[in-house]
């Protein structure tokens, strides 16, 4: 390290993309310093995932027994005790965050100091006032919930994603205004838990238009009611039930409820960092522009996760952060460190899972690519024949020219698991026959992948194992 800086990396944030930089900036011998304003952590431990998918889980408990599709082995369920799911998602948050972060800090020996980091110049940083030089800057600073232009929006009590999951007591009633995949998962939990839930938007936007039609099925079946049309105006409105939110769409259609949630995306957390003052750039939704290396437009900054406009998901921002590392503290000659998003999985909890790696047919055709596909009913796949539960299909995109496989989507109890070995049949450039002529294990869902395959040269049916 230079006598000129105080530390080589300054990372601004603490969450997935922070800590990935410092680990690969500390096993590479360099010192590190992270700076975090609000709670250790980022959003995937403290308001994202973590808490999201455990409540998810708890909902999708109490759902399974009132659906239980066994007639010989009765379950049941009762009303949930909101509270103390809440307080059993703290506990586990307060424990990742001790185990994942804090501990973690402590064993590569990088120090997180608090405070409000705010660059003075180009060249320095400062935290809680006091000037801080390092030889490169990462900002890791995260997102937070966008806010919608809805008429009568401020003048009603709403809440986010993030204030949803702290609740002391379920919701008689919720409407929540965005269909994508915070919407559809919070709608999932809140219904599965035994709320009325109403959403209003376009369900399920980005999703292969097989599998969003198999969702609107699923969310109907639970009562779910999906309005998918644009929120135009809240206001409240006095009801024998009481103060209630109303939401009114583009064709003037009335959705009453009790509580309000808004989940329609999310913005760049630059507030308070002085963007301007050190020449970063932002684009024109205000996330930070950055190269493929990672770099901003002033050279000594870096950015990485969702506040880069990166895919939003934790293990997105951790490739982020280690490439950023990697190459603001590299010599000049080397080879600089990139993000490759061949194959990319992503999944959304709900029930039954949404699942994807790789490219939608509509991306494929775009990127130049002659397309064919098979969609596969889970009506013939023996695992869910033999669990009762045949809601969903398996949807796979391949070249036509060279069958090569582009993109895995499913819509599937445990879809999200079946994506790893998506993931590695496009990376490695498998064909569709090379994937039908791999070994599955029966019984399995991931043997879907195996079957959807086999389609492309034999579209009849097939034995059980065949």
């Amino acid at each position: 390290m230079g006598e000129d800086y105080d530390v080589d990396l300054a990372v601004i944030g603490s969450g997935g993309a922070a800590m990935s930089a410092a680990i690969a900036a500390s096993q590479a011998g360099k010192s590190v310093l992270l700076i975090e304003r609000g709670v250790l952590g980022g959003t995937c431990v403290n308001i994202g995932c973590v808490p999201s998918k455990t409540l998810l889980a708890a909902a999708g408990a109490r759902h399974a027994a009132l659906t239980n599709p066994f007639t010989g082995a009765s379950t049941s369920a009762g009303p949930v005790n909101l509270g103390a799911l809440v307080a059993q998602k703290d506990g586990l948050i307060e424990r990742l965050r001790e185990a994942k972060y804090a501990d973690v800090a402590a064993a590569y020996g990088f120090e997180v100091r608090p405070g409000q980091a705010t660059f003075l110049d180009m060249d320095t940083l400062a935290v809680d006032g006091e000037a801080l030089r390092a030889r490169a800057y990462l900002v890791a600073t995260g997102s937070t919930p966008a806010v919608p232009d809805v008429t009568g929006l401020d003048s009603v009590d709403w809440l986010t994603s993030t204030t949803a999951m702290e609740l002391p007591e379920l919701p008689e009633s919720l409407v929540i205004i965005g269909g994508g995949s915070v919407g559809m998962e919070q709608a999932q939990l809140f219904a599965h838990l035994g709320a009325q839930v109403t959403v209003v938007g376009r369900l399920a936007p980005r999703t292969e238009p097989e599998l969003a039609q198999g969702l609107r099925d699923v969310f109907a079946d639970a009562g779910i009611t999906v309005v998918e049309e644009h929120a135009t105006s809240v206001a409240t409105d006095a009801s024998p039930r009481g103060q209630e939110v109303v939401v009114s769409t583009a064709s003037g259609a009335q959705v009453h409820a009790a509580q309000l949630l808004v989940a329609t995306g999310r913005v760049a957390g630059t507030d308070g960092l002085a963007l301007d003052v050190a020449g970063v750039e932002v684009d024109e939704r205000g996330f930070v522009v950055v190269d493929e290396t990672q770099r901003t437009t002033n050279p000594r900054v870096y950015a990485a996760g969702d506040v880069s406009g990166a895919p939003q998901y934790v293990y997105v921002a951790a490739a982020g952060g280690r490439v950023a590392a990697l190459n603001a503290l590299a010599d000049d000659s080397a080879a600089p460190a990139r993000v490759d998003y061949t194959g990319l999985p992503a999944v959304v909890f709900t029930r039954p899972q949404l699942a994807s790696a790789g490219l939608t047919e509509e991306e494929a055709v775009a990127r130049g690519h002659a397309c064919d596909c098979r969609v596969l009913d889970l009506s013939d796949v023996p695992r869910a024949l033999v669990q009762h539960d045949t809601q969903g299909a398996v949807k796979l995109v391949a070249d036509a020219a060279t069958g090569k496989v582009l993109g895995v989507h499913a819509l599937a109890d445990g879809a999200g698991e079946m994506m790893l070995a998506a993931t590695y049949a496009i990376k490695a450039g498998m064909t569709v026959d090379e994937l039908a002529d791999t070994w599955a294990p029966y019984l399995t869902m991931a043997e879907s992948l195996r079957i959807v395959a086999g389609l492309f040269r034999n579209q009849m049916p097939t034995s059980c194992c065949a």
